[in-house]
């Protein structure tokens, strides 16, 4: 089993032209498989991606990458929810779902679960699995011993089970926007100020220690998950794919450094040490290791 990389969407409100400048170095340079595309983040974004998604699709089918489309993670108003049912009803190949609303218009035809949606057990997987799941990215906070079981049933299931390998975890999504809260703005008049912040938002505790990251109206950590020094192990119970999810970095250089492990080409810890002085947040491993997920475990 070889096992492949997944490029997950961009969660950071960047700019149109970086955004688009960003899957074009994707599509020519990065050794990876799966694309993800689609604001899943907030719907008030998505239009400023609208026209240059059908070009960035285009152009990464081209360079021999997979694309699948990503649904929101929440979903509210009647156009947001008319706006998810047009996404599932394209049929433009496989649709990863991000929330249980998604999950219903989907059942029946082949799709994707994203990582926002609680897979935490195998009776949940098979359920899944007989919806017509393909492959189930695994929530980032679960430990080794269960990713195992999971992987375990994945395989006597047909399911590809992945896991999130770097990149900050998201936490947790709201109706409201702590980001324009933050700046003493409404979410209705936020005048999008979360694109003042390409990697996120740090937030502090009160003694002024890095606590998590706001993204609009997602919550996610501090630390960038980083599992290098672990993949010979997930390779080993079963798990096929890898998620990478993009930060405002190199990601060409990311994607090379875990194709190179993978590959049995570079040492998984070395790789963590290169790759931790290109991010300006320390690397975490915790929960993998059932303990605190701000943690870093040798």
């Amino acid at each position: 089993m070889t096992a492949s990389l997944t490029l997950g969407p961009v969660l950071f409100n960047w700019p149109v032209d970086r955004w688009r400048d960003f899957y074009a170095r994707i599509a020519d340079e990065a050794p990876v498989d799966t694309v993800i595309v689609g604001e899943i983040v907030c719907f008030k974004r998505a239009p400023f991606f609208a026209e240059a998604m059908g070009e960035v699709i285009e152009r990464l089918t081209a360079a021999g990458k997979t694309v699948w489309l990503a649904s929101p993670i929440l979903v509210g108003s009647e156009r947001e929810r008319s706006a998810m049912r047009d996404l599932v009803s394209a049929d433009a190949g496989i649709v990863e779902a991000n929330d249980m609303g998604a999950l219903a218009l989907l059942a029946g035809r082949p799709h994707a679960v994203g990582p926002t949606i609680n897979v935490y057990n195998e009776a949940t997987l098979a359920w899944m699995a007989e919806r017509g799941a393909v492959a189930v990215s695994l929530p980032a906070e679960l430990p080794a011993v269960t990713v195992a079981a999971l992987a375990k049933a994945g395989r006597e299931l047909g399911v590809a089970v992945e896991v999130q390998a770097w990149g900050r975890a998201p936490l947790a999504i709201s109706a409201r926007c702590y980001h324009a809260r933050a700046h003493g703005l409404h979410k209705d008049g936020c005048q999008f100020v979360c694109g003042n912040d390409p990697d996120g938002l740090p937030v502090t505790t009160m003694d002024g220690q890095p606590f998590l990251t706001v993204n609009g109206t997602q919550t996610m950590s501090h630390g960038c998950l980083c599992l290098t020094a672990e993949l010979p192990a997930l390779v080993e119970m079963g798990v096929s794919r890898f998620r990478l999810s993009p930060q405002a970095m190199d990601m060409v250089r990311v994607a090379e450094a875990f194709r190179a492990v993978l590959d049995g080409k570079r040492d998984g810890a070395e790789v963590a040490a290169e790759l931790g002085g290109l991010i300006g947040a320390p690397l975490v491993n915790g929960f993998y290791h059932d303990t605190a997920g701000a943690l870093r475990v040798a």
